[in-house]
């Protein structure tokens, strides 16, 4: 495979993680399609031939893949993804890879303005193939793979280099081109970023709608499934989902019978955890209110004058999004909104100076940002 992988100009790489089997998931399978060599037998669905490959990371060293990543660094070889930012973050999270010249099908499907960008959908409308839709919710950490994962497998990876040449005939009639291949670069400086703390129980959804009386409870709860998960190496809600969690908050069952009223706890969950439950909510009953967390700084703190010329802009954005025919995030996303409010660029060639913002962003919105920002200048805080 690596011989013939340093002979090829550009490769097609996916990856698989048991993230809904994991309290921390890893990579358990690569995919990689190539261009097959010369002379080889045409392929009898997919418009460019290739050569599909299939690597058991479970079962090589980190040393042992070392050559791959090096192919995948390697400035010379276009990686083509589909959705590329999550495997990206896992390739160099679990093995320390870093890609270089990375284009992908699903951002150019987005610039596109196309509506349904999942690789399925994709598949079927521009091949006519089916994905095996069981195959989503599949367990990659299990050994051996079944035929059916490794044709789904096959699949994420057989047809992007036929997909990457029609996009890129799309995106230059369509005059999307230059816009593409910056997005595409900005994918480089995606880094993985160790978490600085253990997962927060102020991240969990719906806290807004929890009484702040049943926080306490609701907080000694979450950290006794955060626990347990840890403990069984599950994925948190394979222990028990965020609502139940809710539920148990705010109904304060004092008796096992009582759990049976709980909607969405199972009998099993129930014989298996219900008396620690019962014991968790008792001791959340005697903490205090928790107070949310001040900010680490990463967050979004504007003065009033930032976060006026930060909602004109978004309210712009909008509209531009909407004239396009794509997402907001296309035109410009949160992060580079908030670089611009943090400069304050007077003149385009201050906006391209911005390493946020890309040259063609700069160019095609520069005045219209500058025109937003002019005025919010002059009007008063």
């Amino acid at each position: 495979m690596l011989a013939h992988l340093r002979t090829q100009p550009l490769i097609a790489v996916d990856t698989e993680s048991d993230s809904l089997y994991r309290y921390r998931p890893r990579i358990c399978l690569i995919q990689i399609s190539a261009p097959a060599p010369k002379g080889s037998e045409p392929d009898p669905v997919s418009p460019v031939p290739v050569l599909d490959y299939l690597v058991d990371p479970l079962h090589l060293s980190v040393q042992e893949l070392q050559p791959l990543g090096e192919i995948l660094a390697d400035p010379a070889v276009e990686v083509i993804f589909h959705a590329a930012e999550n495997d990206l973050i896992q390739l160099e999270r679990d093995f320390g890879f870093r890609t270089r010249r990375i284009f992908d099908t699903q951002l150019a499907a987005r610039i596109l303005g196309r509506r349904g960008v999942g690789l399925d959908r994709i598949l079927e409308e521009e091949f006519g193939v089916i994905s095996d839709k069981r195959m989503r919710r599949t367990d990659w950490g299990r050994r051996p793979l079944t035929p059916q994962q490794m044709t789904y497998a096959q699949l994420d990876t057989h047809f992007l280099p036929a997909l990457r040449e029609r996009q890129i005939r799309a995106l230059q009639e369509a005059g999307r081109w230059e816009e593409a291949l910056e997005t595409f670069q900005a994918l480089e400086r995606i880094h993985y970023t160790p978490p600085k703390a253990p997962r927060s129980f102020w991240s969990m959804k719906g806290l807004r709608d929890v009484p702040r009386d049943d926080l306490p409870v609701l907080q000694a709860l979450w950290e006794w499934r955060e626990r347990r998960a840890q403990e069984l190496d599950r994925p948190p809600f394979k222990v028990m989902t965020d609502g139940v969690l809710r539920l148990l908050a705010t109904a304060r069952p004092r008796t096992l019978e009582a759990l049976r009223g709980i909607q969405g706890l199972s009998e099993r969950q129930r014989q298996r955890y219900g008396a620690q439950i019962l014991e968790v909510i008792a001791q959340g009953e005697q903490r205090p209110v928790p107070e949310p967390p001040s900010s680490d700084g990463e967050g979004i703190e504007l003065t009033r004058t930032e976060r006026r010329l930060y909602d004109a802009l978004r309210r712009w954005r909008t509209q531009r999004a909407q004239d396009r025919g794509v997402d907001p995030d296309i035109v410009l996303s949160n992060h580079e909104l908030l670089a611009i409010v943090r400069q304050r660029p007077r003149t385009v060639a201050e906006l391209m100076e911005n390493p946020t913002i890309g040259a063609w962003k700069a160019q095609t919105y520069g005045p219209e940002i500058l025109a937003i920002l002019e005025q919010g200048r002059r009007s008063r805080p």
